[in-house]
């Protein structure tokens, strides 16, 4: 099979087109150039993508990795010649499936080509499946050429190289009679066999559990019917000791009951009493105009010393104002005055930097006018210029001069205004007179605060003895002055404290009676003397509760008894189920047995056949090893996972390839590649993304020698971002 031409929509490529030869071909492009995208649209269009595969940590899907960068559909499409005709494969998307439109005709025909579809495509056309086709033929950016093994590979090697079918491998095999063997036994505890050992001991002692089961019912029947006799006598004895504690529970209702009868009538008394001054008001009331009364004698020496303040801060307010006035700032606020002191500071800098610009400027117009007017009376042809020059010079120095004496006059005149001759003590005056203007309103701030507190008082004072007259008023009209109000409220508040006692006293009388009650307290009309039981109380409270729990543990005893051997059923159908287990059992032995002695001749028969191929798979690759590194490494071994190692003419021992450096390691696994295609894809393209990119200047020029021999047998792609891997 030959690929002629490739046209991809594929990632980077955007409507790409790749031409290819027979024989070897170069295809040389730097880092990003879309090789190793090539690489993977040629496998993606034999073998599709994998759909199932996700994103993951540290890997991209190809079906996203993959999506064209431009937007468009991943689509493409191959020419090659097959079996002495040239096809044409087409894959598109359908619907949101990447690559999942395929066809398959003869190239300008547009016929099908009979059996080749989207998913036997690779498998038509390469003769081999994916997982083959990736571990020989397609060296693709995976960054090694190391073989792994897998079982279709083992398994094409091993056929082809004896019987020519290739249906399974040993691998394959061997894993399934080890299934087969740990289903029926893995080790003492799992598998078949060890299950049935399990329900054989199982229900051989079920078979002897159900004869001791009969015995332990009647030894069960009896306890319990000595059990239920002790307890019956031991609860009777209880029960007496229940009705000498009923007849003292009487006794104390009845008393209770009368005594919550002369609390009731204490307090009734007590009631009609308190009916000839109205009606009180609460205990809590009481006590805060007590407080408000406290609080109204404690407060009139405040007002007066509220008073005397207000006086004295008026005062400070006074002396703070006379010492704020500043004819310079009228009227103003300290603020006001630092910013008008500021704007008069910058007018008069400006003032004098003006006048200072002037004198200068006086001098600059009139060298300027001497200059002009020399300059046009000597050089030009109208001398009489020179002389209108210099009097417009000289005129305008003398308004300059003019504005700038101004600018002083008014400079001189902010000055006088604050009477300072520096314009920085300008400053100063303003801040001066910010400080006296905020001590004066703090002085301010200090009577509003002090007057307000006086109102405070005086208006709580006139409140709080107008409420407190109201209050006192409603039991106690005739109190007219504080000492009165007093009087009534002590006496208020001892009828209220003598209720409260004959309430409290009634109300823990009516606890009691409820209490008794609520335990089942009747009273009494006459009381009966009761017998006396035979047990200590303790001793017979004791002796319930443990024959109780006894007669419990006895019927859950009897119960497991019963429900076990209705479980566990007839003695002869567990005798017949046992049976069954170890006819059962027996044979499993027996296939366990089979099943061992297979796998040992298997691992024979493997041992026999890696004899036969390894050797010629060796000497194959060890041949183009040979080639490749200029005689250095002339032997080359493969174990069963295709771990190679190489050994040189003069080596006592082969050396691993862990040992050796990579570009070795990358020839070594090159030779075994170009083995492996010789022997089971002899007509399949050999795709080789960046393969050399290891090897050294000498070696990689070998292996073109070589592939170049090679690809007089197969097509060879080599993809390379190095110039020297290009054909001369």
């Amino acid at each position: 099979m030959k690929i002629k031409t490739m046209t991809a929509t594929f990632g980077k490529l955007q409507g790409a087109r790749l031409t290819l030869e027979p024989g070897l071909n170069v295809i040389t492009a730097p880092n990003e150039g879309g090789k190793s995208t090539w690489c993977a649209f040629l496998k993606a269009m034999f073998y599709g993508i994998d759909t199932r595969d996700r994103d993951r940590k540290g890997h991209l899907a190809d079906k996203n990795r993959y999506q064209p960068w431009s937007g468009a559909p991943m689509e493409g499409e191959i020419t090659l010649e097959w079996q002495g005709r040239d096809i044409t494969i087409r894959r598109g998307p359908r619907g949101n499936v990447p690559f999942g439109s395929f066809s398959a005709v003869y190239t300008g025909t547009e016929e099908p080509v009979p059996g080749l579809t989207a998913d036997t495509c690779g498998q038509m056309l390469l003769g081999v499946g994916r997982e083959v086709y990736e571990r020989s033929a397609f060296i693709g950016q995976s960054g090694t050429l190391a073989i792994r093994s897998a079982p279709e590979l083992e398994a094409r090697i091993a056929a082809l190289v004896s019987s020519g079918e290739e249906d399974v491998s040993y691998s394959q095999v061997e894993r399934q009679l080890k299934e087969w063997l740990n289903r029926r036994k893995v080790n003492k505890s799992v598998g078949r066999i060890p299950q049935l050992e399990g329900e054989r001991a199982e229900l051989s002692q079920s078979v002897a559990e159900l004869e001791e089961l009969n015995d332990q019912l009647n030894q069960l029947e009896g306890d319990r019917a000595q059990a239920a006799r002790r307890h019956a006598f031991c609860s009777q004895q209880l029960e007496r000791y229940k009705a000498i504690a009923q007849q003292k529970l009487d006794r104390q209702y009845t008393q209770a009951l009368a005594d919550e009868n002369q609390a009731q009538a204490q307090l009734e008394a007590l009631l009609a009493e308190q009916a000839r001054f109205g009606t009180l008001p609460s205990r809590d009331a009481l006590k805060r105009a007590q407080g408000e009364l406290a609080f109204l004698k404690a407060l009139e020496p405040e007002i007066r010393q509220g008073q005397e303040e207000l006086a004295g801060a008026q005062q400070a307010l006074e002396r703070a104002r006379q010492a704020a006035r500043d004819d310079r700032f009228p009227g103003m606020t300290g603020e006001e005055a630092v910013r008008k002191g500021e704007q008069d500071r910058e007018r008069c800098r400006a003032g004098m930097a003006k006048q200072a610009a002037s004198r200068r400027n006086v001098i600059l117009l009139q060298l300027a006018g001497v200059a002009a007017g020399g300059a046009l009376a000597y050089f030009g042809p109208f001398w009489w210029l020179g002389p209108i020059a210099y009097v417009v010079c000289a005129a305008a120095s003398l308004l300059v001069l003019a504005g700038g004496k101004k600018a002083a006059r008014q400079a001189n005149q902010i000055l006088e205004r604050y009477g300072v001759d520096d314009v920085e003590k300008i400053a100063a005056l303003a801040g001066n007179y910010q400080q006296r203007m905020a001590a004066a309103d703090q002085a301010a701030q200090q009577v509003r605060m002090i007057q307000s507190g006086l109102t405070d008082r005086q208006a709580r004072l006139e409140n709080s003895r107008r409420e407190l007259f109201q209050f006192v008023h409603t039991f106690a009209p005739e109190v007219k002055e504080l000492f009165g109000v007093s009087a009534a409220l002590s006496r208020a508040l001892n009828l209220g404290e003598r209720e409260t006692l004959a309430r409290s006293r009634l109300e823990g009388a009516q606890r009691l009676t409820q209490a008794l009650r609520a335990q089942g307290g009747r009273e009494l009309t006459e009381e009966t003397e009761l017998p006396q039981p035979a047990l200590p109380l303790e001793q017979a409270a004791q002796e319930t509760g443990r024959l109780q729990v006894e007669l419990e543990r006895l019927d859950r005893a009897l119960n497991q008894a019963r429900g076990k051997q209705q479980a566990m059923g007839d003695p002869a159908a567990l005798s017949a189920q046992l049976e069954q287990v170890e006819e059962e059992l027996s044979r499993r032995n027996r296939e366990y047995q089979a099943i061992s002695i297979a796998m040992e001749t298997l691992q024979q028969a493997n041992a026999q056949l890696q004899q036969r191929f390894s050797p010629q798979l060796n000497r194959a690759a060890g041949a183009l090893l040979d080639r490749l590194t200029g005689g250095k490494y002339r032997t080359l071994s493969l174990d069963k996972e295709l771990d190679a190692s190489a050994a040189g003419e003069r080596d006592v021992l082969p050396h691993s390839a862990l040992y050796l450096s990579k570009g070795t390691v990358d020839q070594i696994y090159l030779a075994v590649r170009l083995a492996v295609c010789d022997l089971c894809l002899p007509e399949a393209p050999l795709v080789l993304d960046e393969a050399l990119a290891a090897f050294d200047d000498d070696r990689a020029k070998r292996a073109l020698e070589l592939l170049q021999e090679l690809a007089q047998q197969r097509q060879i792609l080599l993809f390379s971002c190095h110039s020297r891997d290009a054909l001369s």
